[in-house]
């Protein structure tokens, strides 16, 4: 449900009001201390977020307390509440691995606890500073606790990034959304769309909303019922049998091992997770048909030709999936994707200077844009010259920590990132996700990993670093959000500096019990034991390359071919011009080119689903209604899943716990 016109309208003389309150402080902790275990272990176990569940579980129920109270939960402390749900699942990552970490910053650790004592790191283990992680045969890894005093630094470092980058993100945004809404009155065209789904959720008593709710029971049955099968018997079995069961192989089946005859290099599998599927009902139907192409034409016929060509030499008879995709990855296909991604980065680049000439020019011809408008009275707003120097405060504070932390790495390169780069990047995707409803990609393709390389820096710490590198353009649709639902702005920030307090607090407390409870990775996490040794050997390579003496330097010489990128370049900028000419949807050409550097396994399922939807259910409900559908049935099915995954961890938690008391 999305706002109108005439309700935007509407909405100008109606007052601002405070969407943070007691109620939005116990939606953070249920989440915190609820949902967020379950995306711990789901993302362990199955690679997959909660992203999507986690929000409407806590809406669900908070709306349905609040009626059975007799309160009324208001707009504002709606949209407040879904932005705490999303914000505490999704937070996490570690840059630079690739690594999928869910439930909140201490996931980094664990991470960076198994990339030092991995057999990858052998030899580079020693160049790992301590701040990063404690060192091999520290008595930390023995206990596999965090409470242990080699933690202390990299704890502290971690939490004064996290605050840093909030302030960061949060002032930087609030500029960015000053000058595209304000200034220069941009429509943000989906900032209503989203305003208004938000604010729908609390509408249950109307009839127009039943659809909405059937449509989110049937994609939760699903996944429960999946989960039950993919997630809970694989769980729980765990707990009584002497070997876990896995009904269904997790996170793929893999079959590239049987095809080394008559297709060598080639990779081949089908992912296991339905999710996949309903991802494949909401996606764009041609990015999915492109990345499906792109990455079966890859597979199937181009590995095996470059194979038997001499191109693909690393690559031996008996290698998996992973195995092979590194090495395919070395000998050719890393190259040639860094020159696709530069084709990429200048469509995106040239898409978004064309739109802001365009805009420019209308604004011109119709008199307006420059002058701005006015401020509404009541949004909480602040000087934008207050806004710019807590911004460049909390961007030396990056130089400062930075320098501090790697004093060997030139410091004029990281104030480049963050007081030239990171505006740049956020002004682009600002402007474009205020025109078109989502940012054009202007990223660089290892943009960082050439600084580091070109820099002459030798050691690894800088590998480690908090590079200022940040595109926080989104928040101008956010701040958009919160106008159109008469939000004040100062609920964001304390609903950020809440959540901040209670991830840290809960991430410490579940990651903490977790991983005391078993090794990470381990057969009980399948997904992270196949995938953590694939991300640890493309990290360690890129540390090798400035480390004295370890022939990081040559090794990444061979891997890092001028000549195959330039081919990389010529192909993509060739297919992009000529899908223009023949007047066929760009999103072929953005699927195509992401498809080539991605599994089969999980495109399979995705296109099983695109097709499913494109073909069979909108024809039953129509095209409008099935693209209302799916995002809901993708997010009941994660809510299903979820649930599963909570329940199993909390089983598990529980039975691990008491014998660790009785033994």
């Amino acid at each position: 449900m999305a706002l109108s016109p005439s309700d935007v309208k509407d909405l100008d003389d109606t007052p601002f009001e405070e969407g943070f309150n007691l109620k939005t402080i116990w939606g953070a902790l249920f989440v915190g201390f609820v949902m967020l275990p379950g995306a711990i272990y789901l993302g362990l176990v199955t690679g997959q977020s909660m992203a999507g569940g986690a929000e409407w579980v806590t809406v669900i129920l908070f709306i349905e307390i609040a009626k059975r109270s007799f309160v009324r939960l208001r707009t504002q402390e709606i949209i407040i509440l879904y932005w705490i749900a999303g914000g505490l699942v999704m937070m996490g990552g570690k840059l630079g691995t690739g690594a999928d970490l869910f439930g909140g910053p201490f996931g980094g650790l664990v991470w960076d606890q198994y990339l030092v004592q991995s057999p990858q790191a052998t030899g580079i283990a020693q160049h790992i500073p301590s701040w990063v992680a404690p060192p091999t045969g520290s008595p930390a890894y023995d206990a596999r606790s965090f409470l242990h005093p080699d933690w202390a630094r990299p704890i502290l470092v971690l939490v004064g990034v996290m605050v840093l980058t909030r302030i960061n993100a949060l002032s930087l945004g609030y500029v960015m959304f000053r000058v595209t809404s304000d200034v220069e009155r941009l429509p943000f065209p989906m900032a209503p769309v989203q305003a208004g789904g938000a604010t729908a959720l609390a509408e249950t008593s109307g009839k127009q909303e039943g659809w909405r709710w059937s449509a989110f029971s049937v994609g939760a049955m699903i996944g429960a019922i999946w989960g039950l099968i993919y997630v809970a018997v694989p769980t729980l079995s765990g707990l009584f049998l002497t070997e876990t069961v896995q009904i269904f192989p997790i996170p793929f089946v893999d079959v590239t091992d049987s095809l080394r005859s008559s297709l060598p290099a080639a990779i081949l599998g089908v992912g296991t997770d339905l999710a996949h599927v309903f991802i494949g009902f909401v996606l764009p139907f041609w990015i999915v048909a492109g990345s499906f192409a792109g990455s079966m034409l890859v597979n199937l016929f181009v590995n095996p030709a470059l194979y038997r060509g001499g191109v693909l030499h690393t690559w031996s008879p008996g290698m998996t999936a992973i195995p092979t995709q590194i090495s395919n990855a070395f000998d050719f296909w890393l190259s040639f994707g860094i020159g696709t991604s530069l084709v990429i980065a200048l469509v995106g680049i040239v898409l978004a200077g064309r739109a802001i000439l365009k805009q420019k020019d209308g604004d011109r011809g119709s008199g307006v844009g420059g002058r701005g408008r006015d401020i509404p009275a009541g949004r909480g707003d602040i000087p934008v010259a207050t806004a710019v120097l807590i911004w460049g405060m909390s961007t030396v504070g990056f130089v400062v920590l930075v320098r501090y932390l790697a004093p060997g790495f030139p410091w004029w390169i990281t104030a480049a990132f963050g007081f030239l780069w990171t505006p740049f990047s956020s002004y682009i995707g600002a402007r474009m996700t205020g025109l078109t409803g989502s940012p054009y990609g202007s990223s660089i393709p290892f943009l960082r990993e050439a600084s580091f390389y070109l820099s002459g820096y030798q050691g690894a710490a800088v590998w480690f670093a908090p590079i200022p590198m940040f595109d926080h353009g989104g928040y101008a649709n956010t701040f958009r959000q919160m106008e159109l639902t008469r939000t004040r702005f100062g609920s964001l920030v304390k609903m950020v500096a809440v959540t901040l307090g209670v991830m840290l607090a809960c991430s410490f407390l579940f990651w903490s019990f977790i991983w005391r409870l078993g090794p990470i990775p381990s057969s009980a996490y399948p997904y992270v034991q196949k995938f953590w040794p694939f991300h640890a050997t493309i990290q360690t390579m890129w540390i090798r390359s400035t480390l004295p003496g370890e022939g990081g330097m040559e090794l990444l010489r061979q891997i890092i071919r001028w000549d195959v990128i330039g081919i990389g370049f010529a192909f993509g900028g060739a297919m992009y011009l000529a899908l223009s000419f023949l007047g066929a949807p760009t999103l072929i050409f953005y699927g195509f080119v992401g498809g080539l550097g991605t599994w089969p396994h999980f495109v399979i399922p995705q296109f099983v689903g695109a097709m499913l939807g494109r073909f069979a259910f909108a024809k039953r409900f129509g095209s409008e209604r099935w693209g209302a559908y799916a995002p809901i049935l993708l997010a009941g099915y994660s809510c299903g899943m979820g649930l599963v995954g909570m329940a199993s961890i909390a089983v598990a938690l529980i039975a691990k716990a008491v014998s660790e008391v009785i033994y």
